[in-house]
């Protein structure tokens, strides 16, 4: 009888990424989070971020996003969207720290538009995004390949969600293309049509397709996705040639959830009910909705609702719920669109300790968890950006 040998299997950068023993700071997957956090049953948590947020002064500015949870939102300075949040950094340039509750793609953005002397914190590295991680930098520049070789690439201008990382938007600022949000992502894409003849839409295909659609009066057969984990993206020349809208095989794991039957339940449910939902859902759920819109409309929406009406929300939980107590006592009711709890799992990452851990650093000195983009990725990223902030 043989011994058997022990197999030379080494894990995988991934695997190791994974797993937290690993770091890369140009991906949205988790990596490891330095220092000792406090525990999380600390009854003086709260007490210590206040101590430390007023340490620190006008010297910290922090952003919440609306995904965050309530323990973290009442530390925020201001709150709002992902580009919102970066054009706040921005317009408070006597900011030192700018700490970030939201996710990596989003403290990248406010370091491209603060100064270079403002630093840009994330209280937790692993609070990443799935939808962006959906896109690597090689994955787009195979794609570009593909078009080009299908004589298109000419006519195609990139138009990049902002749910994208640093280097995606420098591809698109590279390749004359512009950042859209979902607010304005109809805008964007009559820009990017006056510019040329086809789109390359990143990394959302959901948004992209329903802006299209539902927006612009296209077919869904005008729109093609592109799927980067098949060769040439599962497409044929003729394909890509024949489409307005190439879309990537992305979407946010949060809002692509909600289905149809989310829809049809929720109205038997409960008569009467508003459906509203992000344009970041399926397809066939938005076509199904009473109102569509992003964050900032959804709260907008609500807060013009008559008293007594009723509403199922189809976007983050932490949001819903917010708003359900905000406005209760209004008589509107606000529900979940879906029976499932669904909180975006990596922004619910930042949590309290996380964030005392960060403020408590800076008080004492030391910068920990800076978001820095390397200059190239800036400029081209910047170009994107500020060709968005130009559009009519």
């Amino acid at each position: 009888m043989t011994t058997a040998q022990p197999l030379d299997v080494q894990p995988s950068p991934l695997a190791l990424l994974l797993l937290g023993r690993e770091a890369d700071p140009r991906s949205e997957r988790g990596v490891e989070c330095p220092g000792d956090l406090p525990a999380p049953s600390d009854p003086d948590l709260v007490e210590r971020a206040r101590a430390a947020k007023a340490k620190l002064g006008d010297r910290v500015f922090v952003l919440g996003h609306h995904y965050q949870r309530d323990e973290v939102i009442e530390f925020a300075d201001v709150t709002g969207d992902s580009f919102k949040l970066a054009r706040d950094a921005a317009a408070r340039p006597d900011a030192e720290y700018i700490v970030f509750c939201g996710v990596h793609f989003m403290a990248e953005s406010a370091d491209i538009l603060t100064g270079d002397d403002q630093q840009v914190i994330l209280p937790d590295l692993a609070a990443g995004c799935s939808m962006a991680d959906m896109a690597t930098a090689e994955q787009v520049a195979e794609c570009w390949d593909v078009l080009t070789e299908a004589g298109i690439a000419e006519v195609t201008v990139p138009v990049s969600y902002m749910n994208s990382s640093a280097d995606i938007k420098a591809f698109t600022g590279k390749h004359g293309g512009t950042i859209c949000t979902s607010s304005n992502a109809k805008r964007a894409l009559d820009w990017a049509f006056e510019q040329g003849e086809k789109v390359l839409f990143l990394p959302d295909q959901h948004l992209g397709r329903n802006t299209a659609v539902r927006d612009m009066g296209m077919s869904l057969d005008d729109c093609v996705v592109y799927n980067p984990h098949k060769p040439n993206g599962g497409l044929t020349a003729e394909e890509v040639r024949a489409a307005k809208m190439i879309l990537w095989r992305g979407h946010c794991s949060v809002h692509g959830r909600f289905s149809l039957d989310s829809v049809n339940d929720v109205r038997e449910r409960i008569p009467g009910v508003n459906v509203l939902v992000h344009p970041e859902c399926k397809h066939e759920v938005v076509a199904a909705a009473d109102y569509v819109g992003s964050t900032e409309y959804i709260i907008k929406t609500l807060e013009a609702a008559p008293a007594g009406s009723k509403w199922a929300i189809g976007t983050e939980l932490n949001l819903v719920r917010r708003l359900a107590n905000r406005f209760a006592d209004q008589g509107k009711e606000i529900v979940f669109l879906d029976k499932t709890v669904c909180f975006c799992s990596t922004m619910n990452r930042i949590d309290l300790p996380h964030l005392v851990w960060a403020l408590e650093s800076l008080a004492a000195g030391k910068v920990v968890n800076r978001i820095q983009v390397d200059n190239e990725t800036e400029s081209f990223a910047k170009l994107a950006l500020e060709r968005m902030l130009m559009l009519p």
